[in-house]
């Protein structure tokens, strides 16, 4: 099949082939007849400089060190962009591209693809993250009008200015790009990040030897950052464990982040030890043996200006594994899980601990709503009911006509 053109994905946040999102976009145009590229950090188990998988070359560069502070932030914005910019020379070099496909954060991509703008390449923006808003989330509002929010800001703007076509990750997004970002509406497509049905495509049968000698298993998933929320989740697990006296539940955190040692050690603080495991990051299989054997799924975001138009993955994935779903009421969680999840008011831990016990107590409302999450997914949010909008997105911006030869 001949190719309808060359694509150059940069992108920071995880190396490829474990950001999914990303992973699966790759895929989607590899599939859809386009040559794709990509450029992306060594992850933590020694990938490659450079290889080649399901067609897509893929190269990376050495990652910078975690991040604690603005100057560091700073500096780790700098080394990757430099980096990223070395390496498009040499996909140049090498493959060639038409377009370059760039995902936040962070928005500093824009000034690479302003340079290849000028001898006709094109520039898609996917807008995975608010920076402006993350930024507050993590340092607090006192950081608003400062200058690293208002650097932050101008970056959003250039990275909007610059894009050709905007990708948006849920409508709420896309009313950003067209209100802050200035982009009309034919030029803003909604991709959603729903996991693949190929991942999901059946559900695991429980195992409960992962419940620890507990009836009852509540699961976290996800990044534990600051503005993740997990420490509501430790702090509910303690109402009902000692406030509500219960002693039939236990719990599990998949994941890690930046608040990873600072939960721990709360949990410990806390006296909850014995009833709360934190399982760092492990395999897919390990996830899917979690889930499936969880009771409920909690996603514990707090309501601020990010979270609450921001599509949460770890719900998506709950839904696909078929269970009932608490957390805070925020607009993308009700779009995303609908009637599949109980509402909490937005950061009152107490209320979040009283919807995990009334899942708890009413295995029939579990069993009705882990059945219409499941649905949910298959029929509408998996990633295969999203792939054909990226599609429409290429053909809008590249024209259908494939070339010949």
């Amino acid at each position: 099949m001949a190719s309808r053109g060359s694509v150059l994905h940069l992108s920071q946040n995880l190396t490829l082939p474990f950001d999914r999102r990303v992973w699966m976009e790759l895929n989607a145009l590899k599939g859809a007849g386009y040559d794709v590229s990509a450029i992306c950090p060594m992850g933590d188990g020694g990938t490659l400089p450079y290889e080649e998988l399901n067609g897509i070359h893929i190269w990376r560069y050495p990652p910078p060190p975690e991040a604690s502070g603005f100057a560091s932030y700073a500096w780790e914005f700098l080394y990757c962009w430099l980096q990223t910019a070395r390496l498009t020379i040499t996909v140049l070099a090498r493959r060639g591209f038409d377009v370059i496909h760039s995902a936040n954060p962070p928005d500093t991509f824009w000034a690479i693809a302003a340079f290849f703008k000028l001898f006709g390449r094109k520039f898609v923006f996917d807008h995975h993250d608010l920076c402006p808003e993350l930024y507050l989330s993590r340092f607090g509002d006192k950081g608003a009008g400062s200058f690293p929010h208002r650097a932050l800001q101008w970056l959003e703007r250039m990275q909007f200015a610059t894009a050709d076509m905007v990708i948006s990750t849920n409508d709420s997004y896309r009313q950003v790009a067209m209100s802050r970002g200035g982009k009309r509406p034919d030029r803003v497509f909604v991709v959603r990040s729903g996991p693949s049905q190929k991942r999901f495509g059946v559900v695991r049968e429980s195992e409960p030897s992962l419940k620890r000698g507990k009836p009852f298993l509540v699961a976290y998933l996800g990044v534990m950052a600051p503005q993740d929320g997990v420490d509501h989740l430790v702090r509910a697990a303690k109402v009902l464990v000692q406030d509500r006296k219960r002693d039939d539940v236990a719990f599990t955190f998949i994941g890690g982040g930046d608040s990873f040692a600072d939960l721990k050690a709360l949990t410990t603080s806390l006296g909850l030890d014995g009833v709360c495991q934190f399982t760092g990051r492990v395999p897919d299989a390990d996830v899917e043996r979690i889930l499936a054997t969880a009771d409920v799924c909690v996603s514990p975001d707090p309501k601020n200006p990010l979270n609450d138009v921001s599509t949460m993955n770890k719900v998506l994935e709950y839904m696909a594994c078929a269970k009932p779903v608490v957390c805070y009421d925020l607009r993308e969680h009700r779009y995303s899980a609908g009637e599949g999840a109980l509402y909490a008011e937005a950061d009152v831990v107490e209320d979040l601990a009283a919807k995990i016990e009334q899942l708890l107590d009413d295995p029939a409302l579990r069993e009705r709503m882990g059945a219409y999450n499941r649905e949910r997914f298959l029929t509408q949010m998996a990633w295969e009911h999203n792939a054909g909008e990226l599609i429409r997105a290429y053909e809008t911006l590249c024209g259908t006509r494939r070339a010949n030869g």
